[in-house]
């Protein structure tokens, strides 16, 4: 008669006592349910809308409370965002809005801001036509919604730079407090760039902060689900090892007395 070793009966208990057949194997455990993520955590994640809607149907006074409170808090908070976003979008220049419109602007603190650390501006000099200063043109576009506290604005290349040639096109100066902090020359030169590998140069270099732009508020726009797609910090080792960033020194204004024009460089070519 054949045996099945893997039935609950006593001919089997007696067959495992003396080693006859291997244990049984033990039944595995029903997991338990993780718990319940805390209550300030869930909030975090939800829109002002979702969290109104939330203290409407919360019937716990302790929990409406704790609502109402994080809902002040968020509203208060967007109030302060909103007036440090005074601009959100690309501004076009002049070469003689130079001065005012980038080394000035960059000077000025925001806000309720921390004094002394001025504004981040990117200056972008682009040549229509070019896929890459084209393609980059969007991708400043998108920043400029996405961070409405950092100044974005553009020139002709060769109307900033006379002669500039179209293998340095497009380049990004980044500015704060009067100074260039960086530039991106040829930014895509090498390869197609994505929108987050400029984001994520932007952050590294100063001009774009990442308390200016609330996860949330990504997810809002209609951002993508995945957060190593969506979070250019989670790729801001790849990005940064091709930049096509040069140190500050190619691009500088001049110094020549009685001009007051910062848009004149001094250009290594």
């Amino acid at each position: 008669m054949a045996v099945n070793p893997n039935e609950d009966t006593e001919f089997n208990d007696a067959l495992r006592k003396f080693g006859i057949i291997p244990p049984r194997e033990a039944t595995p455990k029903t997991p338990s349910p993780p718990p319940s993520p805390p209550l300030g955590e869930v909030l975090d994640d939800l829109t002002l809308n979702e969290l109104h809607e939330l203290g409407d149907e919360v019937t716990d006074d302790d929990r409406r409370r704790a609502i109402e409170s994080v809902e002040r808090q968020r509203i208060a908070k967007e109030r302060e965002e909103q007036k440090r976003a005074r601009f959100g979008r690309v501004y076009p220049i002049g070469r003689d809005d130079y001065t005012r419109e980038v080394t000035e602007a960059s000077r000025v603190d925001e806000e309720g801001g921390d004094n002394g650390r001025g504004t981040g501006v990117v200056c972008f000099l682009y040549k229509d036509g070019i896929p890459r200063s084209d393609r980059t043109f969007e991708h400043l576009r998108t920043l400029a919604a996405r961070y409405p506290r950092t100044k974005f604005v553009s020139i002709v290349g060769n109307k900033c730079i006379p002669d500039l040639p179209d293998s340095r096109i497009p380049m990004l100066i980044i500015y704060r407090k009067g100074e260039i902090m960086n530039q991106l020359i040829a930014w895509g030169a090498d390869r197609e760039k994505r929108l987050e590998e400029l984001e994520v140069v932007l952050l590294l270099y100063g001009a774009i902060e990442p308390s200016m732009h609330e996860g949330h508020s990504r997810h809002q726009d209609g951002g993508s689900d995945d957060e190593d797609e969506d979070d250019p910090s989670a790729r801001s080792r790849s990005a940064t090892t091709s930049t096509n960033a040069r140190p500050a020194r190619n691009i500088r204004q001049s110094t020549t007395k009685g001009n007051d024009s910062d848009s004149d460089f001094e250009f290594d070519m």
